[in-house]
């Protein structure tokens, strides 16, 4: 199965750069490519939220004492990543 990433890296491969979505549909490894892609996206997720948590601080314990503003960081770490990740796995 392909996940968020690919079908947006399969998108963009279909708009922005169609000789080598077709070059991977011949060779009969785009599917291949949409999921290596979406499982290095995934990882990058992951472990750059991670490192941004312990930068800022954010920790269970502020989760606990203050829920609203830990959701709300993490919601700002997650948004921020999520681009970092789009337009250095995705959108190249």
């Amino acid at each position: 199965p392909i996940g968020k990433y690919g079908m947006l890296r399969k998108s963009y491969l279909q708009e922005h750069r169609k000789g080598l979505y077709l070059e991977l549909v011949l060779a009969g490894k785009l599917n291949e490519h949409l999921h290596q892609t979406d499982e290095e996206c995934n990882q990058m997720m992951d472990r750059l939220v991670e490192q941004m948590k312990e930068k800022q601080g954010v920790t269970e314990e502020l989760k606990m004492q203050d829920q609203m503003a830990w959701v709300g960081r993490m919601n700002n770490i997650r948004a921020c990543v999520e681009e970092i990740v789009q337009y250095t796995m995705v959108f190249v």
